[in-house]
């Protein structure tokens, strides 16, 4: 069992040759692989055999080839965590000590280095991820260990160091590849709403779903399948879980990944589909009738804290964001395994 720290430093210029310097975790055949001057970006996460993160096939792992859209598949890859917010807003004007802020999509951890310590302890390797967030005053932390037996833990605080009680949503945004083969498992029958869809007829707004059937004009359609919808549409949901442990699954084919949450801290999962989108490459220019363009398909899901997806929005009528009074610390964490789907 080993941990191994790489250059955590590169200069930030679009001229820079370098690219972001990184940590890998080891054990056994369990590996991951994070960039710490890339917002404490996960690269890799390689586990019961399989390397589960896509990477974006025109976009190098980068500060320059980031930006903040979530419309799709989000810069080069990977996993990294939305905090204080997933979709921009501005905080509202009752909110003491931020009021009228505007906060970027994705939040504000992608956008900065974060501190990062690397090391080994008794039942595994870890590497600790902290971050100063402003104008709502917030020290974020993730601690993630790879333990013996295929076991991922990720570990986050969020604790308020201002003055006022300050209200934050998160969400894990792991990107993963979208084949024919693969397929979402949450618990049947779960609340879900969509919050927007392009290039496919799903009812959204206010209205209530019963995972993974979604009504589209008529008919239902089932997204646990996503890939059987069409060959090119977008769409983002968010779907409550149980107020117990449960599992958030991803099966490709003969294995699954299995994301152990507890719904008590994290009530949402949140769903995202990109189907078919146009690489950057091929997007600005004509093509000629026989060739075929160039797209790419990803899946992004992942446990939440409070319903995505702007903060602004769940501070009002949904009211389902996290309250941290000052001094006080939030927590929360999942759990990644991987193996054989069983016959």
């Amino acid at each position: 069992m080993n941990a191994s720290i790489g250059t955590t430093t590169v200069p930030r210029s679009p001229s820079s040759p370098s690219g972001p310097g990184f940590a890998t975790l080891t054990s056994g055949a369990t590996s991951l692989t994070l960039l710490p001057s890339l917002g404490g970006r996960v690269r890799d996460v390689t586990i019961g055999g399989r390397q589960w993160l896509w990477h974006h096939p025109d976009a190098a792992f980068t500060v320059e080839s980031e930006d903040a859209s979530l419309g799709e598949a989000v810069g080069s890859g990977g996993l990294d965590e939305c905090f204080p917010t997933v979709a921009a807003c501005w905080i509202p004007t009752w909110v003491e000590g931020a009021a009228g802020a505007r906060i970027a999509e994705r939040g504000a951890l992608w956008q900065q280095e974060c501190d990062t310590e690397v090391g080994t302890g008794e039942f595994g390797n870890f590497a600790n991820c902290t971050w100063t967030i402003q104008p709502l005053t917030f020290e974020f932390s993730r601690c993630v260990t790879v333990r013996p037996g295929g076991l991922i833990e990720f570990a986050y605080t969020a604790k308020n160091t201002g003055t006022r009680r300050a209200p934050f949503l998160w969400a894990a945004h792991p990107v993963f590849p979208l084949t024919d083969a693969t397929q979402i498992i949450l618990p049947q029958g779960s609340k879900a709403r969509v919050w927007k869809a392009d290039g496919v007829a799903l009812a959204g707004g206010d209205t209530l779903h019963a995972w993974p059937k979604v009504r589209s004009g008529g008919t239902l359609v089932d997204l646990s399948r996503p890939a059987a919808l069409g060959e090119q549409f977008a769409c983002t949901l968010s779907v409550e879980l149980p107020k117990t442990a449960t599992e958030i699954v991803l099966q490709e084919g003969s294995v699954r990944l299995e994301m152990r949450v507890h719904g008590g801290e994290m009530a949402h999962a949140a769903i995202r589909i990109n189907r078919g989108v146009l690489a950057p490459t091929d997007r600005n220019r004509s093509l000629m009738p026989w060739r075929r363009p160039r797209t790419y398909s990803t899946l992004t899901v992942g446990p939440c804290v409070g319903a995505p997806e702007s903060l602004a929005d769940a501070l009002g009528a949904r009211d389902s964001v996290r309250w941290v009074e000052p001094g006080a610390t939030a927590g929360w964490g999942m759990k990644w395994q991987a193996g054989e789907v069983e016959a």
